[in-house]
């Protein structure tokens, strides 16, 4: 889309000052004419035609927009550097009255947030019907951390007697040695059953592990993690299976259903619930997607960008 001429003459006019008087780099000029641009797409899009209609109240609903796409805090705070200096400019050459960037931060930049799998996909790729015993015990392992919210180390160390069939619960021990019993769902116990009904012809009586390989000895972390990862690929996955990215879909999946942060942290062994709110964050980048598919009136912005092309 092409940018009405009181947009484009006064960015041009900035990233000539920049490049002629200020002396900056051909890169540094590139950075700021990309995200400028950017701004000025938007405001287009909004039926804005000068940059003296963008005020504090819209600058901060475009950086919440940016955040919404998944930009980190740094890329964000570049974006409000760059509007902020060509907005003193704009002041200057009298094209814009105030600063509307002056005093307007970027979010911090948290924690990595963690990747977890769509509940549909993840649903398809457990009831994908396993090929041999083996598979039979990767399913009852995949299920049950995406059940329980295992982590690697808690599941490779499960003993048979970990796990209580008729009272649907798994005894793990997690980190600090910390003991922690947890629910098993339905489709776990049900895989978990068929799993035990097949251990047998693969490990002696002797053996205490649950989950063992070909010569019945107790599977190494690494080896659950060569398993799923095939189990991804076999299956049809659209992004690469690991143990986590069960554990991190369990939490999230759960916060997004009932909102009870304290009860994941439980369920996750967390001693801090500083470290199950990360959680929350995801939560709320699904709720922001729904609300902004969803709202009347968040909607109609994209009704004015259809209507002003």
């Amino acid at each position: 889309m092409d940018l009405p001429a009181p947009l484009s003459s006064p960015l041009a006019d900035f990233l000539r000052h920049l490049a002629s008087e200020k002396r900056y780099s051909p890169h540094t000029c590139d950075n700021y004419r990309r995200d400028l641009t950017r701004l000025a797409h938007w405001l287009a899009g909004e039926g804005r035609r000068t940059w003296r209609e963008l005020d504090n109240h819209e600058l901060r609903r475009y950086v919440a927009g940016l955040s919404r796409e998944g930009l980190s805090g740094r890329s964000i705070a570049r974006h409000l550097s760059a509007i902020r200096r060509f907005y003193q400019f704009l002041v200057r050459e009298r094209q814009a009255s105030d600063n509307p960037a002056l005093g307007l931060r970027a979010p911090k930049s948290g924690r990595r947030l963690p990747k977890v799998a769509d509940v549909d996909q993840l649903a398809q790729l457990l009831d994908a019907p396993p090929d041999d015993p083996l598979e039979v015990r990767d399913l009852a392992m995949f299920e049950l951390m995406y059940s329980s919210g295992l982590r690697l180390s808690e599941l490779a160390g499960l003993d048979r007697s970990s796990v209580d069939l008729a009272g649907a619960e798994v005894r793990v021990l997690g980190k600090g040695d910390k003991e922690r019993l947890l629910p098993v769902g339905r489709k776990a116990l049900a895989a978990l059953t068929a799993w035990l009904a097949v251990r047998a012809a693969l490990a002696p009586e002797s053996e205490p592990a649950l989950f063992v390989n070909r010569q019945g000895q107790r599977l190494s972390r690494r080896s659950v993690q060569a398993r799923l990862a095939r189990w991804g690929r076999l299956k049809g996955a659209d992004q690469r299976l690991h143990p986590h990215l069960l554990r991190h879909s369990f939490a999230s999946h759960l916060l997004e259903s009932s909102g009870d942060l304290r009860a994941v942290q439980e369920l996750l062994g967390h001693a801090d619930i500083a470290t199950t709110q990360v959680y929350t964050h995801l939560d709320f980048q699904h709720l922001a997607r729904v609300y902004d598919e969803s709202h009347p009136r968040a909607r109609r912005s994209r009704y004015a960008k259809r209507k002003n092309p």
